[in-house]
């Protein structure tokens, strides 16, 4: 599966931002997808993750309440709305899947085979 990362851009504190990634495959359906994020001079960090059917979600601690992951299937595509924006959200976010067959979310990058290219958060403060 092909990933296509988008609705990255410049916010100002306390904005909003929906990111979209959209699957090439209609196959997309089985996969469990997450949402990373690596700040300049920073590892990746696991964001948000979905299940495959989208009955199960789960986010980094910090950023429970502000961001929210969802999946329309019928479009191949995962969404990380993210509220609230702070300045230390400014990062590359990716969306990653997981090989078809794993149905658990994972906060392990290593966990996830195939990624987007990256679309580029910037929050002003």
């Amino acid at each position: 599966v092909q990933l296509q990362a988008s609705g990255g851009g410049l916010v100002q504190a306390g904005g909003s931002l929906r990111l979209s990634c959209a699957a090439s495959e209609r196959t997309f359906s089985l996969y469990t997808m997450g949402w990373f994020r690596q700040a300049p001079g920073k590892e990746r960090e696991f964001v948000a993750g979905i299940s495959w059917r989208g009955g199960s979600t789960t986010y980094a601690e910090p950023l429970k309440g502000r961001f929210t992951i969802s999946r329309d299937n019928a479009k191949n595509t995962v969404y990380l709305q993210m509220n609230s924006l702070k300045p230390e959200d400014t990062a590359v976010y990716y969306c990653a899947a997981r090989s078809s067959g794993f149905t658990l979310v994972s906060v392990d990058s290593s966990d996830y085979s195939k990624w987007g290219q990256g679309t580029q958060v910037t929050v002003s403060s």
